[in-house]
């Protein structure tokens, strides 16, 4: 089981799924409206380093955080 986290304005609760890659994970988030036009724009951090690899490897206990862009000064 992984934990994922969706940051800033995304506005959806931490969830937790049974995945076995990003691939997997991608296709099961893209089934949620309020997530799934996110996806392009977000930048995914796995154990707090950003992963762009879609075929990366998840494993029991690892931490996605999908990371909106953001601006400022």
């Amino acid at each position: 089981m992984v934990k994922v986290e969706f940051l800033g304005p995304i506005g959806v609760s931490a969830m937790e799924l049974e995945v076995k890659n990003l691939a997997e994970l991608k296709e099961i988030l893209s089934q949620n409206s309020q997530i799934s036009k996110w996806l392009e724009l977000c930048a995914v951090a796995l154990n707090d380093e950003i992963v762009s690899d879609i075929n990366q490897e998840l494993k029991n206990g690892d931490k996605i955080c999908i990371l909106p862009p953001v601006c400022g000064g």
